[in-house]
């Protein structure tokens, strides 16, 4: 797990100053070396930088960038390959010499061999930059998920990439102009979904796509898809499919215990990092396991790692953290998110991460199952809001009367909130209501808190062009099908994986998922729905491969975010601080938002009429990143 950076020019030579300033930018994501390798002629200029987070073949000839044997070919490159040694044998076999240990020379042979077909064999988690020299083409690339991250800036007569936007940032060809139409998604998601960024001159290389630029010119092209299809066939029997599950979640999680360094496990209490946690354990018996608690009780599971900690009989790392711990690390959020990222779980993440990195350098989590597995309470909506649409207006109103009227709490997903979130999501279709549930600003909303002059410059820009874009590529007609995907092209690779990464890298700390492995995901795909949401029961196969492995108490209590006390903080701890980040000169001088707007928001939070967390928050997280990256860049 490193930090990769570089550009290419066809107009003048490599600065070196410019490349080692991106360098320095990603420090944090590989703490154990650097290297870098400047070429000119007189067509063109390359510098490819890397930071180097050392996991496999700790030696020197691990060292990053590496080439081949003549220097024909160069990479840097950030990620695990799982099946490298298997590659790697059959790379010797046709007659290719090795002169280190790692997975990265594997990958430079491959592409000798096959060109930017390599991408078919590998499977892992990945982002790297491979420079043919005598092609005179950068090839970038990033794994099939998006659980390694990779940006890249065009401008004239040249190419700029990095694993984090700051990187591109230090180059002077890279402007630092805010993208309207993805802050009016982000405003929607609370992320900004790929290609975007929030700059106009930056972009994201998308999950299984790579790109090739030569001669001044770019193409993208994408390698592999999420394989869900409307009328998958069941030809297994439910225990047949149960234990095909356990076979391949314990070969993946086997592949992502090699390392050179010792390996941990998060451990939340909840089934998907559990179930890792158990399969982690059957292949190293002196694994340990890392969780974190609060003072908070309606936030806190610790009794329930505790309770899979002893049931499996692992060694437990536990930290509490008070309110006043959380509230610290409010500081570093702009040194993890460099665009607005408004999932508030990125703290207890960041904490969880800091913890682990002071013991190991990689750890195993269980993000990924609720996409798979349709885990979220948003799918069991689904189903009922199909029943609430039908009811006739009179009844609907009444509904939303009384929904009103509920009084607000601060509890972690409290039952007015449910209510008051489900109420969002009806009358819309499904793909839309998912993403209103799970997001932050509906439109009706976005016209009050936008200003004139933003709304007039959006006016033929849509929020949810991703969904339609998407659900186009995918050809998915049944509904369910289509939120799965959209669950994964969108929340799970724009928002999870970027919190994990992030949070993770920023204490040089590998996260690996075994619930994202190629065959894993490929053969959720394969299921029938059923065999995910059966009735208003989540994860169902999932669940049933779970039994007998751990306590039927974590298997069947409900779904529990890693989530914090946004609400109450906003009314007590942190309420001076959101009203100077949301303060009216300050607001009116951005020229984003209409003010009046966000001091109902604030008015209605803080004497309780409304729970105005996720609307809050967002916008005390974008203020946080303007004030960082455009009022005050370093």
């Amino acid at each position: 797990m490193c930090g990769i950076y570089g550009y290419l020019s066809t107009k003048e030579k490599v600065d070196p100053d410019i490349l080692q300033g991106m360098g320095d930018s990603l420090r944090h994501r590989g703490p154990d070396g650097e290297g870098e390798e400047i070429q000119q002629s007189l067509e063109w200029g390359l510098g490819l930088g890397h930071t180097r987070l050392s996991i496999i073949d700790l030696s020197a000839t691990g060292k990053q960038p590496m080439c081949n044997e003549d220097g024909t070919i160069w990479i840097t490159y950030n990620g695990e390959i799982y099946n490298f040694r298997e590659l790697r044998a059959e790379l010797e076999r046709n007659g290719h010499r090795f002169k280190s240990n790692s997975d990265t020379e594997v990958i430079i042979h491959l592409y000798e061999e096959r060109g930017v077909r390599c991408l078919e064999r590998l499977n892992g988690m990945f982002a790297f930059a491979i420079w043919d020299r005598s092609e005179k083409t950068l090839f970038l690339a990033r794994d099939r998920i998006g659980k390694k991250p990779l940006h890249y800036g065009l401008y004239d007569g040249g190419i700029v990439f990095g694993s984090e936007i700051k990187a591109l940032l230090k180059h002077p060809k890279v402007a630092r102009e805010i993208d309207l139409g993805s802050l009016n998604k982000y405003l929607s998601y609370e992320y900004v979904p790929a290609p975007d960024t929030i700059f106009k001159s930056i972009r994201k290389v998308r999950p299984g796509y790579f790109l090739l630029y030569k001669n001044g010119e770019m193409r993208t092209e994408k390698y592999w898809d999420i394989p869900l299809s409307d009328h998958p066939i069941g030809y297994k029997t439910e225990d047949e499919y149960v234990e095909e599950l356990r076979e391949i979640l314990e070969r993946s999680v086997r592949s992502r215990l090699v390392a050179d360094v010792p390996v941990g496990v998060f451990l939340s209490g909840g089934l998907d990092s559990s179930l890792v946690a158990a399969m982690a354990k059957r292949g190293n018996k002196d694994i340990e396991c890392f969780s974190i608690g609060f003072d908070e009780s309606s936030f806190d599971e610790r009794k329930y790692a505790a309770k899979v900690a002893q049931s499996l009989n692992l060694k437990q790392n536990l930290r509490i953290f008070s309110t006043s711990e959380m509230l610290e690390n409010l500081e570093a959020l702009p040194r993890l998110l460099d665009e607005p990222l408004a999932d508030a779980s990125i703290l207890p993440t960041y904490l969880l991460a800091k913890m682990t990195s002071e013991k190991l350098k990689v750890a195993l989590s269980g993000d990924g199952g609720d996409e798979l597995f349709a885990g979220y309470p948003t799918y069991q909506a689904h189903k009922l809001v199909t029943y609430f649409d039908s009811l006739p207006d009179s009844l609907k109103d009444a509904a939303k009367s009384l929904a009103l009227s509920l009084p607000v709490s601060d509890t972690d997903i409290s039952f007015d909130f449910k209510i008051k979130q489900f109420l969002r999501g009806a009358g819309v279709s499904s793909e839309i209501r998912f993403f209103r549930w799970m997001g932050g600003f509906i439109d009706s909303e976005k016209k009050e808190l936008l200003s004139d002059d933003v709304q007039t410059a959006l006016r033929h820009h849509n929020s949810y062009e991703d969904i339609f874009s998407y659900l186009s590529e995918s050809g998915l007609t049944k509904d369910l099908e289509r939120i799965l995907y959209l669950s994964m092209k969108l929340y799970l690779q724009d928002d999870i994986l970027v919190k994990v990464d992030r949070a993770a890298m920023a204490n040089g700390l590998e996260v690996r998922c075994p619930l994202l492995d190629q065959e894993f995901v490929e053969f959720t795909c394969r299921l029938p729905t059923y065999y995910k949401l059966k009735g208003l029961k989540t994860k169902y196969l999932l669940k049933k491969a779970a039994r007998g492995i751990l306590p039927n108490e974590i298997i069947d209590r409900p779904k529990k975010g890693f989530g914090i006390p946004i609400a109450r903080w906003l009314r007590n701890e942190l309420k001076d601080f959101m009203l100077e980040s949301l303060e009216e000169t300050k607001i009116k001088r951005q020229g984003f938002f209409n003010y009046a707007f966000i001091k109902k928001l604030i008015d209605d939070h803080l004497e309780r009429k409304k729970d105005n967390r996720k609307a809050l928050w967002s916008l005390l997280v974008f203020q946080i990143w303007h004030q960082t990256y455009l009022e005050k860049p370093s």
